[in-house]
């Protein structure tokens, strides 16, 4: 049994959804601030979180860094916010899908469902260079090529998208594609998270993020990976 961390300030909204997810054979906890949530992330370690962005104490975005930076769980943003800036602002920081209030249940339960089969992590032993990074897939670091100290943090989703690029060098993988299996088969129209997860890894992984050279676009076709 799935155990999922709802956390919104809505008492109703907090109920309907401690409902339904329960008639659905999960397990729930729930909370209605940001230290409350990240509270009960550290005690319960959730499979998957639920999180509103307009909490009372915390900005959501700040929940996503602090949830980021102790545990490697899926969260999908639930918020009234459906500016394109708050959505990329929250998938920057770390959320694995973003739902604009008001949702229909039967979607929602639709990409959770997407983010729980998702693989955690690739086969052992896959390692990479990637300009002057050596990447790790297995133990998810990336470090300096030339022995520089120090670790790059990447994202779990971020994780996903390079895991597939990188274990398939030189070839060409469709949007499409990398779409459905990172975020679902509900997900291949939406371009647009590509377009803001590859620009979030070439701003950490190109010397020159502006005309990169191992993370390629092909317009209109999909996106590989020169070694």
């Amino acid at each position: 049994m799935s155990h999922i961390l709802v956390v919104d300030d809505e008492p109703q909204l907090l109920r309907a959804l401690r409902i339904n997810l329960r008639a659905r054979k999960y397990d729930v906890a729930t909370a209605d601030t940001g230290s409350a949530a990240l509270d009960s992330a550290e005690r319960t370690r959730p499979d998957a979180v639920l999180l509103d962005l307009g909490l009372p104490d915390l900005d959501g975005v700040e929940v996503i860094h602090r949830l980021r930076s102790r545990l490697p769980v899926p969260i999908i943003v639930l918020s009234g916010r459906s500016g394109a800036d708050d959505k990329i602002q929250a998938l920057d920081a770390g959320a694995d899908d973003y739902v604009t209030k008001p949702f229909l249940m039967d979607e929602l339960f639709a990409r959770l469902r997407a983010v729980l089969r998702r693989p955690a992590a690739p086969a052992p032993g896959t390692r990479a260079v990637l300009g002057d990074h050596l990447i790790d897939l297995a133990a998810c670091t990336v470090v300096r090529a030339d022995g520089a100290e120090g670790q790059l943090r990447l994202t779990p989703t971020e994780w996903r998208i390079l895991t597939m690029l990188l274990s398939n060098p030189g070839r060409l993988l469709p949007g499409r594609q990398i779409l459905r299996t990172v975020w679902g088969p509900d997900h291949e129209e939406r371009g647009n998270y590509l377009r803001v997860y590859f620009a979030g890894l070439r701003r950490k992984l190109e010397q020159d993020p502006a005309r990169p050279r191992h993370l390629i676009t092909e317009p209109g076709i999909g996106y590989r990976y020169e070694p």
